[in-house]
């Protein structure tokens, strides 16, 4: 905050009011911490760039058509836009028409929420013309003036509402929530990376099932948006396939709570990371459809297969939304097998391992994945489960943390290397051959990982291979 004052004050010694803006005056009303902070200024771009200059400070020209430049303090970056009106037409995030205008009024009035559009002067006087601070005391997300068209400026409007109700788990005021099925058409126009970010920010959220619950509500879940690559735009769908899952009813042997709400308790139950997260939103997102759903041999609701079907469904989820290619395959990973635990004594989960271990390149994958499966599996039971019961997690949890420790699953975990197994060997098939030949072993308990065992195998084996072709030339 420091640092931004100081960019107010080379600005307001040039003669130009400025402000920090937004989120940042929002934060620290809150008593949150501070991320990211903006800065207003009546300064025209040149004059806050020749500013920045005068002072050393670099300049980042990224929103010249909107006067916004970034500066950077102590390698700090600082967005500062000079105070603007704006025009919206056709498109469903851009400005038509840009102003720049002398009065801050103007500016404010064209922002989303009124928590967003209150500023601070350097002395630290709170600039609040719509009542944004009472909102804040509320615990309120309100449109600034008329929501249908703050929504109809822009389409992403709608999911930043929801994003701050699951950020601050606050509610949404019921004039800005009604207007949000009425501006669901401008999604179109937006493209799937703005909108995935804002399902992201929503799904890490401290109130995540809060906002994922939104989304279907106010239909935001039911929309398209925009996406281009190779020379081509199409439409794709947001997340359609949570609907069917709302009220769908489940075994009551293990459920006290339909799919939908049961996915949110999941949700709430994972860590605030993105890959879980994912995992938790979509690990039954196969339950209940044709093919899956169906009656067991005692007439009791099932959903057999639905882990695997599910993982296709997150597959295809995950890839028209671009979400990233390594968080995509772990949360295929974790959906497909949520429900296929190995035991936990040391045999089973040792098979189980080293046929895991064939989709991760290295035992710090393996071991991240196992302990996210765990935490998944252990949300999944905490979430309505009936008669919940963790002693087999507990017990997988422990059995793995020795297992991994003593057993190698990779080569590059053996105490000798392939590069040592060549120079006797012979380079070739055989070394590769070799190395996992004694991963087995040594996972089956025939021998230990020592730098002793380990050469006494290697040497039996350049003697069996040197009789082979003494055999072959006799």
């Amino acid at each position: 905050m420091e640092r931004a004052k100081l960019i107010l004050k080379a600005l307001e010694e040039r003669g130009y009011k400025s402000y920090i803006v937004g989120g940042a005056v929002r934060n620290l009303l809150l008593g949150l911490p501070q991320h990211d902070i903006d800065i207003l200024t009546l300064a025209p771009p040149e004059e806050v760039e020749s500013t920045a200059l005068e002072k050393g400070w670099k300049v980042k020209k990224i929103g010249a058509t909107f006067g916004v430049l970034i500066l950077v303090v102590d390698d700090k970056p600082y967005e500062v836009a000079t105070a603007r009106k704006e025009a919206y037409g056709s498109h469903s995030h851009r400005p038509e028409y840009v102003e720049y205008t002398s009065d801050i009024m103007e500016d404010l009035s064209r922002r989303d929420f009124t928590i967003n559009a209150m500023a601070m002067d350097l002395k630290g006087n709170i600039i609040d013309p719509f009542g944004g601070r009472k909102d804040l005391e509320k615990g309120i997300i309100r449109a600034v003036g008329d929501p249908e068209e703050r929504f109809k400026e822009d389409g992403l409007r709608p999911f930043r509402a929801v994003r701050f109700a699951a950020q601050l788990g606050f509610e949404i005021d019921e004039q800005t929530y009604r207007a949000i099925p009425k501006a669901l058409h401008r999604v179109k126009g937006l493209s799937v990376e703005r909108v995935r970010g804002e399902l992201e920010r929503i799904l890490v959220a401290p109130y995540a099932s809060k906002g994922m619950d939104m989304l279907l509500k106010t239909g935001l879940a039911g929309t398209q948006c925009l996406s281009r690559g190779e020379g081509e735009e199409k439409h794709v769908d947001v997340l359609p396939e949570l609907y069917h899952l709302v009220d769908l009813e489940q075994s009551r042997r293990y459920h006290t709570l339909d799919a939908w709400k049961h996915t949110l308790a999941v949700i709430d139950n994972t860590p605030s990371d993105l890959i879980l997260r994912w995992a938790a939103l979509l690990h039954d997102v196969a339950k209940g459809l044709p093919g899956i759903r169906g009656v067991n041999k005692r007439g009791e609701l099932s959903d057999w297969g639905h882990d695997k079907k599910g993982a296709q469904m997150a597959e295809e989820i995950l890839t028209r939304l671009k979400v990233s290619q390594s968080v995509k395959n772990r949360v295929c990973w974790l959906v497909k097998n949520h429900m296929t635990l190995p035991n936990p004594d040391k045999k089973s989960l040792i098979k189980w391992l080293r046929k895991q271990s064939l989709n991760f390149k290295s035992q710090q994958e393996l071991s991240t994945a196992l302990w996210q499966l765990l935490t998944l599996c252990r949300a999944d039971i905490k979430g309505g489960m009936v008669n919940p019961n963790f002693s087999q997690l507990d017990e997988i949890m422990e059995s793995a943390k020795n297992v991994l420790k003593s057993i190698p699953f990779y080569e590059e975990e053996l105490v000798i290397r392939g590069k040592e197994a060549a120079e006797v060997l012979g380079k070739g098939p055989q070394v590769k051959k070799f190395l996992r030949d004694l991963l087995i072993r040594i996972q089956s308990g025939e021998m230990s990982n020592t730098e002793e065992e380990l050469r006494e195998a290697l040497n039996r084996k350049a003697r069996r291979l040197q009789k082979k072709r003494e055999d072959l030339n006799t």
